[in-house]
């Protein structure tokens, strides 16, 4: 995401989520726990716009996405979501579905780590932000759920059909995206959804750790790999490694490829100012 701004301001009233900053890590809690944090066309649209603002912001280095209250995300509200959506027409369908997809898009392309702090349900909506996450942290009670079946819809929703086949592959991802069922903790872990599994309760602490180790370490590095991850999908192998080629010349003329130098013949850490 480019880091050149137009003339409308950055605010830090984002009515649907709740945002705090601390040591370039910047967390992001979904906050309707009495909707087990059912998303609403804001705060789609909140999510998108404030990754693209926190992507121009030199403080962030790493995100933690979590959910207050009993779950993660149970997905689309049921009633300002799916109710309002009968009455559109086409084109409006068509820009909403776009605006989803946008959500994850920003996910995967922001230039630091996301980790998803999973506990609880994690459905539909909610299932398909914590897959695009660059990691998923859950404890035992969590389970993943991509519901869009289950209501006559395409189980290939906001980039789901593309992003669950790459972590899970084609076989699982065709059963939980078909019939909807939901993968308890254990299985998610087995079959690769999990990124670390924690005891009942630490997943935001996990994620938080986490979250403050990828904030204190070579943040351009992580901004290129997860870039590199994301375009070398559908890369043949020739492509992939001459873009490898490209960006690895570029980082050997940063400034932390010089410092890990320097602080190995020092005898001590680097001191990492990401780039």
């Amino acid at each position: 995401m480019s880091p050149f701004t137009g003339s409308a301001a950055r605010t830090s009233d984002w009515q649907h989520l709740r945002v705090e900053l601390t040591d370039g890590v910047a967390t992001v809690t979904l906050a309707r726990p009495e909707k087990l944090n059912a998303l609403t066309f804001g705060a789609y649209a909140d999510l998108r716009d404030l990754l693209a603002e926190l992507s121009r912001e030199r403080a962030v280095r790493a995100l933690v996405l979590a959910g207050e209250g009993r779950g993660f995300c149970s997905g689309g509200d049921v009633d300002e979501i799916i109710g309002a959506t009968l009455a559109m027409d086409t084109a409006q369908l068509l820009d909403f579905n776009r605006m989803t997809g946008q959500v994850v898009r920003a996910v995967r392309e922001c230039p630091f780590p996301v980790i998803a702090a999973v506990h609880g349900v994690a459905a539909g909506a909610g299932a398909v932000l914590a897959l695009a996450a660059d990691f998923r942290v859950a404890d035992p009670s969590a389970r993943f759920a991509f519901l869009f079946t289950r209501v006559g819809l395409s189980g290939g929703d906001m980039g789901a059909a593309y992003l669950l086949p790459r972590v899970v592959g084609l076989g699982h991802a065709t059963r939980l995206l078909m019939l909807g069922e939901p993968v308890r903790a254990p299985e998610a872990e087995r079959i690769g959804l999990i990124s670390e599994l924690t005891d009942e309760g630490r997943a935001d602490e996990a994620a938080q750790t986490l979250a403050h180790r990828l904030a204190q370490g070579p943040a351009l590095a992580y901004a290129q790999t997860k870039a590199l991850l994301t375009a070398e999908l559908d890369m043949p192998l020739a492509a992939s490694i001459e873009l490898d080629a490209s960006t690895q010349a570029l980082l050997m003329n940063g400034d932390d490829y010089a410092e890990f130098h320097a602080a190995f013949k020092e005898k001590r850490p680097p001191k990492w100012k990401g780039r």
